[in-house]
């Protein structure tokens, strides 16, 4: 690492104690900081979290107070702390510098960083340059809001390394001077309208990935998308574009841009492309029971998402979709549901709302949880047809996140082998 002896001795509060809290809270504290955590939840992960602090921690829980921010030297905010959490206000007032997770683990990281952005699709283009940089011969950490902390890796960092990092717009809220060495922005579209109360106000929180960019750095950009594409007018960076009419796939066209970038063989990039095969949660088979198949694709948290899902479908489509509403606009995507869903089941928090988007264009049914919309999605299909989860919306009504409301999804169906 870098800058080791920065935080020694320093007065650091760090703010909700999921899973990046905890790794920079384990970081600080490792790097002789006296370090405090507050958080305002107080439920079975965070508690297990806490047992695993060393006692002599400050914390506390179920409640954000003053006394954890007065008179600290910085404050360290997780990803998912809202900007209208009370602690903004208290460091301010006291003049404390508050910064992001991904900030902290960046002025100590010494590796070089490729960080991916956008509203869809950072998940499998961060994955895919750890890949090539991997078969490349390089040692590679792939971090950030992939569900590795950066704050967990930066310790075992060394000069040589690279890091594919995939930073989310609320990463970014709270950056000062993390400035990654190649920043790729590869699309927007409306998303966390929950959070931000435009549009602009979300893009401009995304395009903070360049805002430290100079001449020596590279930002990658989306031809094909006009809001992406005007961002060339704002950066310093050396400003590349990928195309996907080219390449066919935007993520593939944006991985080939990259590696390009890294002087990494064509030859290479072909090989990872060829043998990848998708991710966990992203348009994944689970199983095909009775001609029926059943894909998980728990990761669809917005109506682009459920798009491009759709139109990668070749079968007839039984779609479930629900969670935690965000403000989407759901019938925003209603022509390509019409063209390609039989029936649409609906469940969690946002049922309602997405029902009224859909439900003069085709059969909506309304479950109380994901196994009784599994077994109406059973109900409405027939041989040939592929059941799809693809919720439109965040998990955080019923689930831990996407990944525990996708194993849900997989446990449920297994149940059925046999069954039906």
């Amino acid at each position: 690492m870098i800058n080791q002896d920065y935080f020694k001795g320093k007065s650091v509060t760090v703010v909700g104690l999921g899973k990046s809290g905890f790794a920079c809270t384990v970081l600080l504290h490792n790097l002789g900081a006296r370090v405090s955590v507050t958080e305002k939840k107080e439920n079975k992960e965070i508690m297990a979290y806490a047992r695993q602090l060393p006692p002599e921690i400050k914390r506390e829980f179920g409640r954000h107070t003053e006394d954890f921010i007065r008179s600290q030297d910085l404050v360290v905010v997780s990803p998912g702390v809202d900007n209208n959490c009370p602690v903004f206000a208290w460091a301010a007032q006291q003049n404390i510098t508050v910064i992001s997770e991904i900030e902290c683990a960046w002025m100590l990281c010494p590796g070089r960083v490729v960080a991916v952005t956008g509203t869809n699709g950072k998940t499998t283009v961060a994955t895919l340059i750890s890949q090539v940089l991997s078969l490349a011969g390089k040692r590679v950490f792939l971090s950030g809001n992939i569900g590795r902390p950066f704050s967990e890796d930066v310790q075992q960092m060394q000069s040589d390394d690279f890091v594919s990092l995939e930073v989310s717009s609320f990463q970014l809220e709270n950056i000062k001077s993390f400035k990654p060495e190649i920043a790729i922005f590869l699309n927007f579209s409306a998303d966390h309208l929950d959070r931000y109360h435009r549009l602009p106000e979300y893009l401009a929180a995304k395009s903070r990935i360049f805002m430290n960019q100079d001449k020596t750095d590279y930002l990658v950009l989306n031809y094909d998308d006009p809001a992406v594409a005007r961002l060339a007018e704002k950066t310093a960076a050396r400003v590349i574009y990928f195309n996907h009419q080219i390449h066919h796939d935007a993520n593939f066209a944006a991985l080939i841009v990259v590696s390009s970038l890294l002087g990494i063989s064509p030859n290479i990039c072909e090989q990872v492309l060829r043998d990848f095969k998708g991710l966990a949660h992203r348009l994944e088979q689970v199983a095909v029971i009775k001609e029926r198949e059943f894909i998980n694709d728990s990761k669809a948290t917005n109506p682009e998402a459920t798009a491009y899902a759709l139109k990668n479908m070749k079968k007839p489509v039984i779609l479930i979709a629900g969670g935690k509403d965000k403000g989407m606009d759901y019938a925003a995507i209603s022509e390509l549901v019409q063209n390609k869903v039989k029936a649409l089941i609906v469940f969690g928090q946002a049922q309602r709302i997405i029902k009224s988007a859909y439900d003069k264009i085709l059969p909506v049914r309304q479950a109380i949880d994901l196994a009784q919309a599994l077994s109406f999605a059973i109900q409405e299909s027939e041989p040939g047809d592929a059941v799809l989860l693809s919720p439109m919306c965040s998990s955080f009504d019923m689930f831990r996140n996407y990944e525990h409301r996708g194993e849900v999804f997989k446990k449920e169906v297994k149940k059925l082998i046999g069954v039906i």
